[in-house]
């Protein structure tokens, strides 16, 4: 675009988990990041979590100003966004928190910035009710964690513009994410909502005792989960049809499809399911601290991702 306003220092509101890691990942490509949270001890742990995914980062390849010293930190709202070119907010996921912080920052942040929500599953219809610009307000759903995962969700309100949508995924893409663009809002926006539908039914599996939490994860990491790090179910089932292509898929597949999708389960998280889930889980982990899985998922990520980056291996729109 042109005459786009040059996004060189990014605010980031709310250090948890993922405002920390959408710091690192900014910080490597070069920019200034200012952050900022009310929690106690929330600096240390921001600058914490950037200096762990530091190594992967630079595995992955850094900008070449990119630097930790570019990281600031103040609990003060208003002093930490100023002077900022693009807020990324990861505030608590409650719409009446989103709607007044929103509202607070369009009055601190200057006018030519963009004011991007990490929100889960909220619209920002709804989030940008009471901005006296709601124009520049805009969904940009990461996955966990940013600075690994590619995907972002970007997802306009009612009252956002065209520009604004746009100048969010120019900028996402520089940070090299792959953005997808929502034609309309809808709770838990997209690929979230995937996940939902998968989950639900392998809750269903466990509670039904077809099979183990451990198995269950197995059956999709080591089958479909496998081809799903290449290409979307759509492009594989064209290639599940042979020379008929998607044509033939269906032909042949949507009558078993369909009475799948009428055999599907619906849960009931109750008390009990869930402690069935939580010792699932804890068995499947082995022993395994939280930080210790962290590490091996992100290392094979790492991998992938390189494998990813090449030429011919990149995803063609």
């Amino acid at each position: 675009m042109q005459n786009e306003p040059l996004i060189r220092r990014v605010g980031i509101v709310g250090t948890g988990l993922i405002g920390s890691s959408w710091a690192a990942l900014f910080l490597s490509r070069g920019l200034d990041v200012v952050a900022t949270d009310p929690a106690p001890q929330a600096e240390q742990k921001l600058r914490e979590y950037v200096t762990r995914a530091w190594p992967a980062l630079a595995q992955l390849g850094l900008a070449k100003d990119a630097s930790l010293e570019r990281l600031s930190f103040n609990a003060d709202l208003k002093a930490a966004v100023g002077e900022v070119d693009f807020i990324q907010e990861n505030g608590p996921e409650r719409e009446d928190f989103k709607v007044k912080l929103f509202a607070e920052l369009d009055d601190l942040v200057p006018v030519h910035a963009i004011l991007a929500s990490s929100s889960s599953g909220l619209m920002m219809s709804a989030i940008q009710q009471r901005c006296r610009r709601p124009e520049r307000c805009v969904i940009g759903h990461p996955f966990n964690p940013p600075h690994l995962i590619p995907l972002v969700e970007v997802v306009g309100g009612a009252a956002t513009s065209r520009d604004t949508i746009e100048r969010a995924e120019n900028f996402y893409t520089r940070m090299g994410k792959r953005t997808i663009r929502l034609n309309k809002e809808i709770p838990g926006h997209v690929a979230n909502r995937l996940q939902a539908a998968l989950w639900r039914e392998v809750v269903h599996l466990v509670d039904q005792g077809v099979i183990s939490v451990g198995d269950a994860d197995a059956a999709v990491s080591w089958g479909p989960g496998l081809r799903w790090g290449v290409m979307g179910p759509n492009l594989l089932f064209h290639l599940g049809g042979g020379q008929g292509g998607i044509e033939h898929f269906l032909a042949h597949l949507s009558g078993p499809f369909s009475r799948w999708w009428d055999d599907l389960g619906h849960p009931v998280l109750t008390p009990e399911l869930k402690d069935r889930l939580i010792q699932g889980v804890k068995a499947e982990a082995a022993g395994r601290t939280i930080a210790e899985l962290e590490k091996q998922r992100d290392d094979l990520l790492i991998r992938l991702l390189a494998l990813r980056a090449l030429p011919d291996s990149r995803p063609h729109p």
